[in-house]
């Protein structure tokens, strides 16, 4: 199976349990917190892999660049969060080096 298709349920798992996060509101709803602390856990089961194959610099950037991408995005549609507009600039360049970095990972040698 590719490295990036756990890469992606890496990412998946993690902003999962970063949602979940902020639903337990510090840990006042245990479910909420419970969840989030098994997402978390299985993202890195899940990412694991995906060390194992790629980059550990190349796996990070991108793991972390698009979970703050997506927290970003839950954080605006699902509670209400404001950004400014240099913030979303900043957060696009995240992305762009995300996605940077995969289309040049083949390159990496």
């Amino acid at each position: 199976m590719s490295p990036w298709f756990f890469l992606a349920g890496a990412v998946l798992l993690e902003v999962m349990g970063t949602f979940l996060l902020k639903l337990s509101d510090g840990f006042e709803e245990p479910l909420w917190g419970a969840l989030s602390i098994a997402c978390y856990s299985a993202c890195f089961w899940v990412l694991a892999p995906a060390m194992k194959a790629l980059p550990v610099g190349i796996v990070y950037a991108i793991w972390s660049g698009v979970g703050i991408v997506a927290a970003s995005v839950i954080g605006l549609f699902a509670f209400d969060e404001r950004l400014g507009a240099l913030q979303f600039v900043f957060i696009a360049m995240i992305l762009i080096g995300a996605i940077g970095l995969q289309l040049t990972a083949s390159q990496a040698a």
